[in-house]
């Protein structure tokens, strides 16, 4: 099943269950919470969209960044944007009101979202910048203003939240399936461009709310309203009534508005943003001089209560603990676990792409949800509900299990990738604890926490998510592979020889180990500079190269092992000493996908489908043997009758099984072709002796044309694929050796929670 069926089948069932949705409450709720619901779930379909696709366009798209450098921007990117939230709300209710404030972070996240799709670092940054900008005002304050519709004891309250988290989680569920797969499949900036004309939508669907007098008197600014006292209602009653304040004047600082000095304050933060995203190590420091702040601060505070006071706040500091460590591992989801998925999880046998596993957990939350609130409600009746504590130790030992079941995933594993339903169930199990764990946790702190600071313990609870995204990217460096030290690293390297089977290869591999650390690294200049140990690197190959500086140029950036398996440099040695050559780099040409290629009419598209079309490998069949290697050149062996050495002229050509004439003065050598040369001439300058051989810049030769079936049959015995499974072998190992400590310190901190948790609850004195 092609991935746009299944997107065309999940938008059809999504507009299915929300027009059953809207039909079925229409009557019962006001109709301003349709329209946030719709502005939210466009907002949240831009950004898991833009998310799904961040990380694999970093390392795979013109960025060129290393896993490292990704994890760390997609780290300080979701501190910040869960970060920022904390300041907008706190100056929308101050100053700005939740309709200027959402207007203004909707624009932002807009502009944002399109800037993505233009090819530039500088660009990016600024996109990713704006985007967490743009969050701060938006997320907390759209949330905020749908209590300003239902008293506090109104009994539709709960079920409006309901409906406005299925918006949450159909936006997140469509991201996936369609920014996300079409970024992967037509390309990046088509994803982004998605994202964009998403946030654009519930931008304009927002101003269509305000515009139709749907929002009422609810969202203004603090000085053009005033409330209409009820005195007649009970507080929890009471649904707040405004009216517009004729003339109202807004407050100023310095003789300028303030929401005008928001505005241009929110802009100018943007470079600062960037600056936090580029030198993502500083966010480490800041954040844990925040959180240690914020500890210390309630803790001290907490001095001043009387003790049931005093233990329920030392009960929120206990489970922001464990919240932190849930959330860290959680949000590997879109980082380690996405670059797992695209390098080690089966999608040949699957119909989903790699972004398409981002749209698995809001789906489960959609199923279950439903689920464990009834549960929930059932289990209070019966007075068996587990306490917090409990349910927070259920949720961290699922979180656990859902990384140990990749265990069996590796049991089936075939060519180092796993099966793509262990992930699916990594994730049933990872959503499972978020739903025992995550509105626990928002509903618990509503309780415990004093009335005069709840809202500043709300906020330090909201920093866990913060903290554990920057947290997370320095765990997701762990499962980075470096591929320049596999020869280096003994247990590496001799499990990696013993999965080459082709002794030929292997011998090739470890008679050269420096020139193929030198191949893999990254010693371009920008990385030498940012990393001067490197310098002894490239000194070294200078030294291997005799100072070449065709060579150190052509071998400074960083190439993968498919690349070295296939380099003039690799055919040369693997051919070393035998009568004639037996390894070729083959490059085919997929039909279709060429075909398609020259069907499309968007240039970018076209190119990319034509990169995608070319396929290059390690073959023995001589008939594959075009060469699209990094120089183009192939080897030719030269008959042993023939006459002394010789250097070659520039211009000679030759026929299929014919002769190539290579002359030296009035010396004549003829040097048999090998039946695979359609034609092609000798390199000049190379010396050339009998029995040895000839190097022939094959560059004018075109690469043949097959289906995909008929290539997947020749890379079957290639060489190369016996490379590939050994490295995604490796590959799985080092995640899985990662991802098993993950799953036991999750469970350990679990089963510690069932442990405390007769002193936690007795601390909570009553709270349920």
């Amino acid at each position: 099943m092609h991935p746009y069926t299944i997107m065309g089948i999940a938008w059809a069932a999504c507009i299915v269950w929300i027009a059953f949705v809207i039909f079925t409450n229409k009557k019962a709720h006001p109709k301003a919470l349709f329209y946030l619901f719709f502005v939210e779930m466009w907002e949240r379909f831009s950004y898991y969209g833009m998310r799904a696709l961040l990380v694999l366009y970093m390392t795979k798209g013109f960025l060129d960044y290393s896993t490292g450098d990704a994890y760390g921007a997609y780290g300080a990117y979701g501190a910040m944007v869960y970060a920022t939230p904390l300041i907008g709300g706190l100056l929308s209710e101050k100053f700005m009101g939740y309709r200027k404030a959402i207007m203004w972070g909707a624009i932002l996240m807009m502009i944002g979202h399109f800037l993505m799709a233009f090819e530039h670092e500088y660009i990016f940054l600024t996109a990713l910048a704006m985007l967490i900008m743009g969050n701060g005002f938006f997320k907390p304050n759209i949330s905020s203003m749908i209590g300003k519709f239902y008293a506090k004891k109104d009994p539709r309250r709960d079920g409006a939240f309901t409906i406005f988290y299925m918006g949450i989680n159909i936006g997140a569920f469509l991201s996936g399936l369609t920014c996300g797969a079409i970024g992967e499949i037509e390309g990046w900036h088509y994803g982004f461009s998605l994202a964009g004309f998403g946030m654009l939508v519930g931008l304009i669907i927002f101003y269509m709310a305000q515009k139709s007098g749907a929002l009422e008197d609810k969202g203004f600014a603090p000085h053009e309203v005033k409330e209409i006292e009820q005195p007649d209602v009970h507080e929890d009653d009471r649904v707040q009534k405004f009216e517009k304040v004729e003339g109202a004047t807004a407050p100023t600082f310095m003789g300028l508005p303030v929401n005008i000095l928001i505005y241009i304050g929110s802009l100018l933060a943007i470079p600062l943003i960037w600056l936090l995203i580029k030198g993502h190590g500083v966010l480490d420091f800041i954040l844990l001089g925040v959180l240690l702040g914020m500890f210390g601060y309630l803790i001290f505070v907490s001095t001043t209560y009387e003790k049931v006071q005093r233990q329920r706040i030392w009960v929120i500091l206990t489970l922001f603990i464990a919240t932190i460590i849930f959330w860290t591992f959680f949000e590997l989801a879109g980082s380690a676990l996405t670059v797992f998925t695209d390098n080690n999880v089966d999608l040949n046998n699957s119909f989903l792409t790699t972004t398409m596993f981002q749209s698995v957990n809001p789906f489960f939350i959609m199923v279950f949800a439903p689920i464990f609130s009834w549960m929930w409600i059932k289990m209070s009746q019966k007075n068996i509900e587990p306490p917090a504590p409990v349910k927070f130790g259920i949720g961290l030992i699922l979180l656990g299990l859902g990384f140990l079941v990749l265990n069996l995933g590796s049991g089936a594993a075939k060519g180092g990738l796993i099966p793509a339903m262990f992930m699916i169930f990594l994730y049933l199990l990872h959503t499972l604890g978020e739903l025992t764990l995550s509105p626990v946790g928002l509903s618990l702190v509503t309780k415990l926490a004093p009335l005069k600071i709840v809202g500043f313990v709300m906020g330090f609870w909201l920093m866990a998510s913060s903290a554990a995204h920057q947290a997370g990217s320095t765990i997701a460096k762990m499962t980075e592979v470096d591929m320049s030290i596999l020869l280096e690293d003994t247990t590496r390297s001799n499990a990696f020889k013993e999965r080459l089977t082709n002794l030929d290869v292997q011998k090739v591999f470890f008679e050269n180990k420096d020139f193929y650390n030198l191949y893999i690294s990254d010693l371009s200049e920008k990385t030498v500079k940012k990393n001067p140990k490197l310098k002894d690197k490239l000194a070294k190959l200078e030294t291997l190269v005799n100072g070449d500086t065709t060579l150190i140029k052509k071998y400074r950036d960083g190439h993968s092992v498919r690349d070295f398996i296939v380099s003039d440099f690799f055919i040369t040695e693997i051919n070393k000493g035998k009568a004639k050559p037996e390894y070729f780099a083959a490059s085919l040409i997929n039909k279709k996908i060429a075909e398609e290629a020259a069907a499309a009419t968007n240039e970018v598209h076209q190119e990319k489908l034509e990169n995608k079309s070319k396929v290059s490998f390690l073959t023995k069949d001589a008939s594959l043997a075009v060469y699209l290697t990094d120089t183009n050149l192939m080897v030719a062996q030269i008959d042993t009758s023939l006459a002394t050495p010789s250097t070659a002229p520039v211009d000679v050509k030759a026929q299929n099984g014919g002769m190539i004439i290579v002359s030296k003065s009035a010396d004549v050598v003829a040097v048999q072709m090998d039946t695979v040369v359609v034609a092609a001439k000798v390199v000049p300058n190379k010396l050339v002796a009998k029995g040895s051989m000839v190097i022939i810049d094959k560059s004018s030769t075109e690469p043949k044309v097959m289906t995909g079936e008929e290539i997947a049959t020749a890379m079957d015995v290639s060489p190369t694929t016996t490379v590939q499974t050994a490295i995604a072998e490796d590959t799985l190992v080092i995640c899985l050796s990662v991802f098993n400590i993950l799953g036991f310190i999750a469970i350990g901190a679990g089963i510690l929670l069932f442990v405390l948790a007769f002193f936690i609850t007795r601390w909570m004195h009553g709270i349920k």
